[in-house]
């Protein structure tokens, strides 16, 4: 796993890097597997009524999405890991695996760093080691170890740490409670019963990767970011003007809403009890409370 860099024949090529899939098992001999794939569905951005309320959205390569078992729930059987793969519409790796019994049911799962063709993982709360790629409930799990894939709610799915390089900290357990350190700084209180998958998110150098060219945010499906103070003032608060002007008045979006100084979660959230520590503000958010 790691960054590669192409010959510099041209200014795209010259800075732009992608990664080497030195993690992912050879695709010529493990293609995806066709029943759990699922075309994704382009937007465009545009509600159900064709109004655009997400902007700078459109286009982009057509993509597979592969069904990924955030569950888990096939308890006490072993599974192999068939092959590790590249999947477009996420940033980690996944694992096509086969669990060994009578059905031969196969799945994907996020793959963990370090997990390769031929390992054998399981899921359950009896008889499961802790180690990358078992999943388990937070009862089971010993403290200080990394976790990904977290439930917030006993069997509704893992929701957090699924990105590339995440992982999250099991810091303390009490009176049928846990207390996670997620990435964010933020420590979150959930039920002991929720279950989570042991080790990191693999493909941590996605982050490293430079895209080099502005047609390569395109196929991704992302248009070029128009700035509020370039436009006219019929269009944004923050248009018009002589030169560069905010027109008097503050940072804001296309509708007027503040951009900076505020915090952007509801204090209205029914899961703001969950939370034991805030993450740290950032550059333009308050401090106080």
């Amino acid at each position: 796993m790691g960054i590669r860099n192409y010959n510099p024949t041209s200014a795209g090529r010259r800075t732009g890097s992608v990664s080497d899939f030195a993690d992912c098992t050879n695709p010529k001999v493990n293609a995806p597997y066709k029943p759990l794939l699922v075309r994704k569905r382009k937007t465009g951005g545009r509600n159900f009524q064709g109004i655009v309320t997400s902007r700078f959205r459109g286009g982009g390569h057509k993509q597979m999405m592969r069904v990924v078992d955030f569950k888990r729930k096939n308890d006490g059987v072993e599974a192999v890991v068939l092959s590790v793969e590249y999947a477009p519409c996420r940033s980690a790796r996944v694992a096509l695996i086969e669990y060994k019994d009578e059905t031969k049911t196969k799945a994907y799962i996020l793959a963990p760093d370090g997990l390769k063709a031929g390992d054998v993982v399981r899921s359950g709360s009896e008889g499961v080691e802790p180690k990358p790629g078992n999943c388990m409930p937070l009862s089971k799990i010993p403290l200080g170890l990394a976790i990904h894939n977290v439930e917030l709610t006993p069997g509704r799915g893992g929701q957090m740490c699924r990105s590339a390089g995440c992982s999250a900290t099991l810091s303390a357990r009490d009176k049928g409670q846990a207390l996670i350190t997620l990435p964010s700084g933020e420590v979150r209180r959930v039920s002991e019963k929720c279950r989570a998958t042991v080790g990191t998110v693999s493909n941590a150098d996605h982050m490293n990767i430079s895209l080099g060219k502005a047609g390569r945010k395109r196929w991704m499906g992302r248009k070029p970011h128009n700035r509020g103070m370039a436009m006219n003032p019929t269009d944004h608060p923050m248009g018009g003007g002589e030169g560069r002007s905010k027109s008097g008045g503050h940072p804001s979006g296309p509708t007027g809403v503040l951009a900076k100084g505020g915090k952007t979660r509801s204090k209205k959230k029914p899961s703001n009890s969950a939370i034991v520590r805030r993450r740290p503000a950032g550059p333009f958010q308050q401090h106080n409370g």
